[in-house]
């Protein structure tokens, strides 16, 4: 006896007509024509089931601010940073967690349950960690929510950087970040990670820094990164965020470079919808499209998750908290439309982003928790190309969320009368 039976489901890794029992939580059966019982059944009908989606790289802190206290004419990063700038002395906690919250119930509905949030440290009052600490609380029942100590305006630039980075810490954000590319000199960002890395060794805690996010390939805090993280003895508890510059830089000196962030066992995570609009913007043409080199840091056997990184702040009017939608557009700017090629890019917002964030009994095996998303497609492939409804996201065994199948009517003499964009036009060609 089950507590819940999905059946007739396909899986990510291409099983088909899987039925998955849940049983106090857990995943406690994952066959075909599971011969059990259970007090609820959802009948998947042949959609793809999979792990919920998790964002290793978000401003909570930031989101849903867009307008205040003026948009970004630019569009650009440093318009955006200078409007935040403006924005910050004016938050309270209350707002904070406002926005925070009714982000979280938009990241629920997209099966988004695992995020991890920089925290603005730069403001001596932190109030940002105030609220996103209170935030974490509220909604520990449905989202594991990371916070990062992200010194914004510069670990020694700001000029309360150190003191207020090392009190979001005391105060129980879990994870040291860093912004070294923000210095004032190349020099002070590699001391800035040198210090960094070293509080993080001293802590226990995971690092995640903003990394070289410009178009300047002599920006090269990625190495030092590296480095330090061998010399702390940190390898696979450091992410490497936005790597931007790798874009830019030379092919030879990235053939040093890769084998270096090997050794360290560095995470790398690209934010697709931020990178490509807010980088190459010195370029006429021929212009840079701003991603770090995806493929060929796959290829080298790295772990890559991507993150969405802002929804609708001083930086990107727009977003969803869909990371199907942030997938989507990798697979457009990598070029990596293949059938493999596509299965790498949704391990990156599911499998890698869980191992980038150290998330316990993720996955779909026995025995792990039933923290899962029902999608309106087929398989991976699919569901990169609808970015479909979400029909049921489960937590912990339970139904949290559901949305309706998007299905169309239409009125024409000697036509179908409804479409399921998910079922009714997949070329014939590519069924089995």
């Amino acid at each position: 006896m089950f507590d819940l039976i999905i059946r007739n489901a396909n899986l990510p890794d291409g099983r088909q007509g899987i039925d998955v029992g849940i049983r106090g939580g857990t995943i406690g059966a994952i066959e075909p024509n599971l011969a059990a019982t259970a007090g609820e059944e959802i009948d998947a009908t042949g959609r793809l089931l999979s792990p919920p989606f998790c964002d290793p790289h978000f401003h909570m802190d930031a989101t849903l601010s867009l307008g205040l206290p003026r948009m970004n004419i630019s569009g650009t990063l440093l318009e955006g940073i200078a409007l935040w700038g403006e924005l910050r002395p004016t938050l309270t906690k209350e707002a904070l967690v406002e926005r925070a919250l009714r982000y979280c119930d938009l990241a629920v509905s997209q099966g988004l349950l695992a995020i991890r949030s920089h925290v603005d440290t730069s403001d001596p009052r932190l109030v940002t960690a105030e609220a996103l600490l209170e935030v974490r609380e509220k909604v520990a029942p449905y989202i594991d929510l990371q916070l990062v100590a992200f010194p914004q305006d510069g670990y020694y630039r700001a000029p309360d950087g150190v003191a207020s980075l090392e009190r979001a810490l005391d105060m129980g954000v879990d994870i040291v970040g860093g912004i070294p590319h923000f210095e004032r000199t190349m020099e002070d960002g590699a001391r800035s990670v040198e210090a960094l890395c070293r509080i993080a060794a001293d802590r226990g805690l995971p690092v995640d820094m903003h990394c070289d996010e410009t178009d300047d390939p002599l920006s090269r805090h990625i190495e030092t990164l590296a480095a330090e993280t061998v010399r702390f003895g940190l390898q696979g508890r450091v992410a490497g965020s936005h790597l931007t510059s790798m874009h830019s830089m030379d092919n030879y000196y990235v053939s040093k470079l890769i084998p270096l962030m090997v050794e360290a066992k560095i995470n790398v995570i690209p934010n697709p919808l931020i990178n490509i609009m807010l980088q190459g913007r010195h370029d006429s043409y021929p212009k840079r499209r701003g991603m770090t080199r995806v493929k060929e840091l796959m290829a080298a056997g790295l772990n890559v998750a991507f993150g969405h990184d802002c929804v609708m702040d001083p930086w990107y009017s727009m977003g969803s908290g869909d990371m199907l939608e942030v997938a989507h557009m990798a697979v457009h700017v990598t070029q990596m439309g293949g059938i493999e090629d596509k299965c790498r890019i949704f391990d990156a917002i599911t499998v890698n982003s869980a191992k980038t964030m150290g998330l316990e009994g993720y996955g779909l095996e026995v025995g792990f928790k039933a923290d899962l998303v029902l999608l309106q497609a087929a398989d991976v492939s699919e569901a990169l190309r609808l970015k479909p409804n979400r029909l049921f996201v489960i937590k912990a065994g339970k139904v949290i969320a559901r949305t309706a199948p998007r299905i169309g009517e239409l009125f024409l003499d000697g036509r179908p009368t409804s479409i399921d964009i998910a079922r009714d036009y997949i070329p014939q060609a590519t069924q089995g």
